[in-house]
């Protein structure tokens, strides 16, 4: 295949709203074996080993770690590439694929950041028992396992060669499974949902005098991550986390904390431009729908999904779906709908009551998803909007069940 087939800056807006990035058309074993080489670089001298998502507030957890250890890298070399970066008027899509290869020329630091997923958690485990030091201190963020079994042989590979595990989240966890990897040996503390975001918890958790910044940058990080949106700052650090590396982001806000420098304001601003459209495309191709007593918003596209979110209830939306080209889905709630992980749970998700993540196992082949793109995710829609209906004929969930908040 060619590659011009799969550059999203040769598309025209309305057709890269609908079709997914490159990274897509990589087959995993390519994503995989990738993953794989950079591990083994990182852990391998590494003193400390942090397993996290690659969000803002897990990456926030990170830069906590590294300023505890001494271990944050500079930020000087970060602001040159940003510069560099602003000056390239033809950098398109492939930019997010060069910042990350960026990474691998530079000085790694001795606390080692192993960017997770829900969907690729038991794997980025597997890979620091396999290549981190013996007794090595490892901690894992912002992640939440469904069940235990689908970390279960990973995490004991790693208790077996790991000093200490510290694991510090905010989601939702079934008892069962928090009790189970405490089992295990590994300090979990996970904070209250509604309350606090992963990197609060980190900050809290670890004995180390932070300076107010890095209290500052949490609290700015939980105002985006409990879509709380009532601080401005919180949507650049979202955006800035999605659209640069994972290690620029945490060497930025280390050093300043939610207040960025203007080279990294600019930065924002510029990427903007085209976010904002893709945005205006999504909510102009959203349906409502009325299931039970709630009014639901969906639509599909490549877009940022809180501020679609946010458009569809101002539209009267009580509840948001999204989407996404790639299969998956976000799913917003709002003061009348609290039930988001309820609905994420029966489409192969899971999250938070006001704010979830899915992605229903519909796609058998190809053909698929050919069909996913061209009719603007219909499948996915449907099975999302039946959850809605299940969903509404069972009472909601007992706030003090299925919540482990051991602080």
């Amino acid at each position: 295949m060619e590659d011009e087939l799969i550059d999203s800056s040769r598309l025209s807006l309305p057709r890269k709203s609908v079709l997914p990035g490159a990274g897509f058309f990589y087959p995993d074993s390519f994503d995989e074996a990738r993953a794989e080489e950079r591990a083994k670089a990182k852990l391998e001298s590494a003193e400390v080993a942090v397993v996290t998502d690659t969000d803002a507030d897990g990456l926030g957890c990170v830069a906590l770690l590294r300023e505890m250890y001494d271990a944050a890298l500079d930020v000087a070399e970060f602001e040159e590439r940003i510069a560099e970066r602003l000056a390239d008027d033809d950098e398109e899509e492939e930019e997010e694929a060069e910042i990350e290869d960026e990474e691998e020329e530079r000085p790694q630091s001795p606390v080692a950041l192993v960017g997770s997923s829900p969907y690729s958690l038991e794997d980025d485990l597997l890979r620091v028992a396999e290549y981190a030091p013996e007794g090595i201190d490892v901690y894992v963020c912002d992640l939440c396992p469904d069940k235990y079994e689908y970390v279960e042989e990973e995490l004991e590979a790693l208790a077996e060669m790991a000093g200490e595990i510290h694991w510090y989240d905010h989601h939702q966890w079934k008892p069962e499974v928090a009790e189970a990897v405490r089992d295990a040996g590994v300090d979990l503390v996970v904070g209250e949902s509604d309350e606090e975001c992963s990197t609060d918890v980190t900050l809290r958790e670890l004995d180390y005098e932070f300076d107010d910044h890095f209290t500052e940058l949490a609290a700015v990080t939980r105002d985006h991550d409990l879509w709380l949106n009532e601080d401005p700052r919180s949507k650049d650090l979202a955006d800035y986390a999605y659209w640069t590396s994972k290690e620029e982001y945490v060497a930025v806000v280390g050093t300043y904390g939610a207040d960025l420098p203007d080279i990294v304001e600019a930065y924002i601003a510029e990427r903007r431009i085209e976010k904002e459209a893709l945005i205006e495309a999504a909510v102009s191709r959203a349906d409502f729908k009325s299931i039970g007593e709630w009014t639901v918003g969906i639509t599909y596209g490549r877009c940022s999904q809180n501020e679609v979110a946010d458009a569809l209830r101002e539209e009267g939306a009580d509840a948001a779906v999204i989407v996404k080209p790639a299969g998956s889905a976000s799913i917003r709630g709002s003061e009348d709908f609290e039930r988001c992980h309820e609905v994420a749970d029966l489409v192969n998700g899971g999250g938070h009551p006001k704010a979830a993540g899915c992605k229903p196992d519909i796609y058998d082949d190809m053909l698929d998803y050919a069909h996913h793109w061209t009719t603007e995710g219909a499948t996915t829609k449907r099975v999302i909007l039946n959850a809605f209906e299940r969903v509404a004929e069972t009472p909601a969930e007992d706030d003090d069940e299925g919540l482990d908040t051991e602080l």
